[in-house]
């Protein structure tokens, strides 16, 4: 398997943690020298291990926020 190149290019915040420390962040990243886009995943401590997660372009975390504002939480 090849290696993976990423990026953490901004960190806008943690929406959990688990009891092992690791943390499901938002994150804008680059991944492979691509263009940057909007990752949740869990990290561990010293962002070197990850869990697969949902990578988003720009549009498409518009689209996201648009849906969730719609929910009545």
């Amino acid at each position: 398997m090849p290696d993976i190149k990423y990026d953490i290019v901004e960190t806008f915040g943690v929406l959990s943690e688990s009891n092992k420390g690791w943390k499901k962040e938002l994150n804008l990243i680059s991944w492979n020298d691509k263009d940057a886009k909007y990752d949740i995943r869990d990290w561990d401590e010293d962002h070197i291990k990850m869990t697969k997660g949902i990578t988003l372009s720009k549009e498409e975390l518009k689209a996201l926020k648009d849906l969730l504002n719609q929910i009545d939480i």
